[in-house]
């Protein structure tokens, strides 16, 4: 296993081996590859109803979906948004997006936890949903094309079942920001300990 360095990557995407749609070489880093915003940002309407992650109308209710050339995200503030590129990942390359540490240190975290991008994403070539918080005390306003996380690329052992092949691979060419469809799971029994 190793990172992709820059020409790596550069010689990953000439030879169609990954896909990053558009593909700007002023992106291209030493070791990863910039990512800018998309102009579609989407939330939940704040409220005390609960959310049941397995019930597709909890989920999907109160959501408020707005298409912008920016957009301002408060203190504590929770919204979706996506990467202006699409990619496809080949079964032996897996992706890491991690944040710009320049917006990090403006309070602004674009992946709360969901960063890693298996090896087989996404065919058709599909956009990586943000999850963006601010954890800072002032607004910041966010710019649609702007750069707003890295994607880090390891080159793996090819795998089994790539992400794509898979029958519940349910972000599979997902377009702008993709809400929760873990009420999707094949398996929605809740596990008792």
């Amino acid at each position: 296993m190793s990172i992709l360095v820059d020409f790596e990557i550069k010689t990953a995407v000439s030879n169609k081996e990954l896909i990053i749609d558009p593909y700007d070489m002023r992106l291209l880093q030493p070791n990863s590859y910039d990512v800018r915003l998309d102009s579609k940002f989407s939330w939940h309407e704040p409220s005390t109803e609960v959310i049941d992650p397995y019930k597709a109308d909890s989920v999907l209710r109160g959501l408020v979906s707005i298409t912008e050339d920016s957009f301002i995200v408060a203190p504590g503030q929770f919204v979706l948004g996506a990467t202006l590129e699409r990619f496809s990942l080949p079964a032996d390359i897996v992706g890491q997006l991690t944040g710009k540490s320049s917006l990090a240190r403006l309070g602004v975290m674009v992946h709360v936890t969901a960063g890693f991008i298996d090896a087989g994403f996404s065919d058709p070539p599909a956009k990586i949903t943000l999850e963006i918080v601010n954890v800072g005390t002032r607004p910041v306003k966010l710019h649609a094309g702007m750069p707003i996380a890295q994607m880090v690329f390891t080159r793996t052992a090819p795998c089994e079942l790539p992400y794509s092949a898979k029958p519940n691979a349910k972000y599979n060419g997902q377009d702008a920001a993709a809400h929760s469809r873990y009420y999707l799971n094949t398996n929605n029994s809740h596990v008792q300990y």
